[in-house]
């Protein structure tokens, strides 16, 4: 059993890492825990006291085995949870991301399994994140953000890289949601926007930043 704050930095470690793929800073971390560094220091030694990072001071932490399969396993909960608000209480997928911060502690394997089954094993969450399965295995889908997308290329909006939700309110106001096809109209050398063609039906003009958190498969 670890603490809500423990679980929030494992989980926080493991996003800021790159799936645990590189050292991560305790700045960063402070960055984005909003926490001051002394106390996220304080909060590393206890991690590392139960082997669930590893911390060497100056240098910067990764997870162990045993604290990487934690996130993992708080990730599988909060991106099922976000599946089940969605689809079966009728949420939004921009009103979901805090109410399954609080639900993604609830500690029952058992819950969350059958959680799983009930709502069919979803591969991906409504933002179109990858859930892990029950041993922690992610299906990764190749996806291309649009703003590395060439003029005439088409794909289908697959999943974003901003999760606000004043990101989400915008993106649904443009219609450029979850299954959309889309296809590069024109880019726009002047500043960079990007006009695309939606569902084959109408155009929009994003700016690059839009751009850059919206993710498709081709």
């Amino acid at each position: 059993m670890h603490s809500f704050t423990e679980e929030n930095y494992l989980k926080a470690i493991y996003h800021l890492s790159d799936q645990n793929k590189t050292e991560v800073s305790t700045n960063a971390i402070a960055e984005v825990t909003n926490t001051k560094a002394a106390s996220v220091t304080d909060m590393l030694k206890k991690l590392a006291d139960k082997k669930l990072i590893n911390y060497i001071k100056y240098k910067g932490v990764t997870l162990t085995d045993i604290g990487a399969k934690a996130a993992v396993n708080i990730i599988r909960k909060h991106r099922l949870w976000e599946v089940f608000l969605v689809e079966k209480l009728g949420f939004k997928w921009d009103e979901v991301h805090d109410i399954a911060e609080e639900l993604e502690h609830i500690n029952s394997a058992a819950l969350i399994d059958r959680l799983d089954d009930f709502l069919g094993n979803p591969a991906a969450d409504p933002h179109g994140d990858p859930i892990p399965d029950r041993i922690g295995n992610f299906m990764h889908k190749k996806l291309l953000k649009v703003a590395e997308m060439k003029e005439g290329q088409g794909g289908t909006i697959s999943g974003v890289n901003e999760h606000s939700s004043v990101f989400l309110k915008h993106l649904e106001k443009l219609r450029l949601t979850l299954g959309t096809k889309i296809i590069i109209a024109e880019l726009v050398e002047f500043d960079g926007s990007i006009i695309l063609g939606v569902d084959g039906k109408t155009e929009v003009t994003i700016s690059r930043e839009v751009a850059k958190n919206i993710l498709v498969i081709l």
